[in-house]
Parts: C-alpha cells; sequence; structure tokens
C-alpha cells in the first residue's frame, strides 16, 4: 500500500494513496500507521480524500490506530468520500473520530489544542 506522509509541525499527515483499505492492505496500512505512532506521533492527521472504499478489516485497522494512540494522543480525520463517510455512519464511528472536510480545516482544530 501506498502511503503518504508529512510533518506539519507537531503533526504527522498520514494520506493513503490506494483507492481502497480492504482486507488485502488493511495490515499493511495497520502496520505502518502503528509504527509510526510507536516512534513517537501522538497526533495524527488521517487523509482519506483519495480512499473511495474502506471495509470492516479497513475500519478495524484505522480504529486500531486510534486506540494506539491513547487518551494523550489524537487521530483526527479529514477528506471523507460520502462513500466511506455512509461505513462511518453505518458504524456510528463518526461519533468516535474527529471528522473535517479538510486537511487546512483539522490542521487549524488541531494546532488550536
Amino acid at each position: 500500500m501506498q502511503i503518504e506522509d508529512k510533518r506539519m509541525g507537531n503533526i504527522l499527515v498520514v494520506r493513503p494513496l490506494d483507492a481502497r483499505i480492504d482486507a488485502s492492505s488493511a495490515p499493511d496500512f495497520k502496520g505502518r500507521m502503528l509504527d509510526w505512532i510507536q516512534e513517537g506521533n501522538a497526533s495524527i492527521l488521517l487523509d482519506l480524500s483519495e480512499v473511495d472504499f474502506i471495509d470492516s478489516s479497513g475500519l478495524g485497522a484505522i480504529v486500531s490506530s486510534l486506540k494506539a494512540v491513547g487518551h494523550e494522543g489524537d487521530l483526527v480525520i479529514c477528506g471523507v468520500r460520502e462513500t466511506v463517510m455512509s461505513l462511518f455512519r453505518l458504524t456510528r464511528m463518526n461519533r468516535v473520530f474527529q471528522i473535517f472536510a479538510s486537511e487546512q480545516e483539522a490542521l487549524r482544530e488541531m494546532a488550536g489544542r
């Protein structure tokens, strides 16, 4: 799985470049996220603007990343397409994650904490 990452101050911006996070790519995605978290990245912005499909494995990988960040950290999501947002609503994960329309909006909110 191709994932782009960049640092914006103390925030790590992670953007999967594949259109799908599913059973075939979720283990790699989860492993990379956990590596970044173990390296000390406590504030992560997950940009899903390139992703148009997430299955239960992909959603599980995102939830595992949130748990790994813990209460001292932050995992915020932005750029969610409607096809993916419908999954977040169906599973009520839109109530668990902070979701912003754009990277800029999410970065402003995260920087203000």
